[in-house]
């Protein structure tokens, strides 16, 4: 398959960037990757031109850095004269609550998770304006931002703030015919959902694992591929009449009040 769209991925070295990378590529669109992880970013390319002969443009970079995040739109539509869909999906936090968290991780959780997609949607907007194609603004919010922990409370502001500015946006834009929509992943089995330590530095991830496990109803944490498949099908014309809303994919876990080991002892032929 081949077309001549081009999609700009934020995060893309990590696990949902990936496979969201591995995903456009596999429909034949040419990928802007976007990371901090200049490694990483290049062992995708590699595969994806191994896989698909994907054509990519490698940006690596730290979108709490005010000139290279103008940078990339630009650099975009000098190389190939075009921007059909944006996914910010690239995310920063730590691990601690409001009552330890410092102003620096505070501030650049804010820049990483929210004003570097703000500002990209900005430009990249912009952009699509003038060549009046359309085009796609997909979000990587969370499931946290409506059920947080009380452990990552600048992450969680910061997904909160950008499900509004989802709204806000797809009212701008929506005349252009560009439209803006979210995905917010719940648990989903990557680096990120690994690193939960208690304070003599255990790792703890597991049993946090395994609680959220025991809420979702599909019974298993998710995977990259299809947090990936999510994206592209709301950046693509099957999903031409959804903007100004979030997907939710995170196996049944918000809607549900009581975790299926308390069900299975209430009715043990039922659960």
């Amino acid at each position: 398959m081949h077309t001549e769209k081009v999609v700009i991925l934020t995060g893309a070295a990590g696990g949902i960037g990936s496979a969201t990378a591995n995903k456009f590529a596999e429909e034949g669109y040419k990928v802007v990757l976007c990371d901090i992880d200049k490694t990483g970013l290049y062992a995708l390319s590699e595969s994806l031109d191994q896989k698909y002969g994907t054509e990519c443009l490698l940006l690596p970079g730290d979108l709490s850095d005010a000139v290279y995040l103008e940078s990339i739109a630009g650099k975009t539509v000098e190389k190939w004269g075009r921007i059909d869909v944006l996914v910010n999906n690239a995310a920063w936090r730590t691990i601690e609550s409001l009552r330890t968290i410092q102003i620096h991780n505070w501030e650049k959780t804010l820049k990483i998770c929210l004003t570097a997609p703000a500002f990209l949607t900005k430009w990249v907007t912009s952009l699509m304006e003038h060549k009046q194609i359309g085009g796609v603004i997909i979000n990587v919010t969370s499931m946290m931002s409506e059920r947080p922990s009380g452990t990552s409370p600048a992450y969680v502001a910061a997904k909160g703030a950008l499900e509004s500015l989802i709204r806000e946006s797809a009212v701008t834009y929506g005349r252009s015919g560009i439209r803006v929509v979210g995905v917010a992943p719940g648990f989903i089995e990557t680096e990120l959902s690994n690193d939960y330590t208690s304070p003599d530095g255990q790792n703890i991830s597991d049993r946090i694992i395994q609680e959220i496990t025991d809420y979702t109803p599909l019974g298993r944490g998710g995977k990259s591929s299809e947090v990936a498949e999510a994206i592209f099908w709301l950046s693509s014309d099957s999903a031409s009449y959804i903007t100004g809303t979030t997907v939710l994919v995170d196996g049944g876990f918000k809607p549900n009040f009581s975790k299926y080991s308390i069900k299975k002892q209430q009715f043990p032929d039922e659960f």
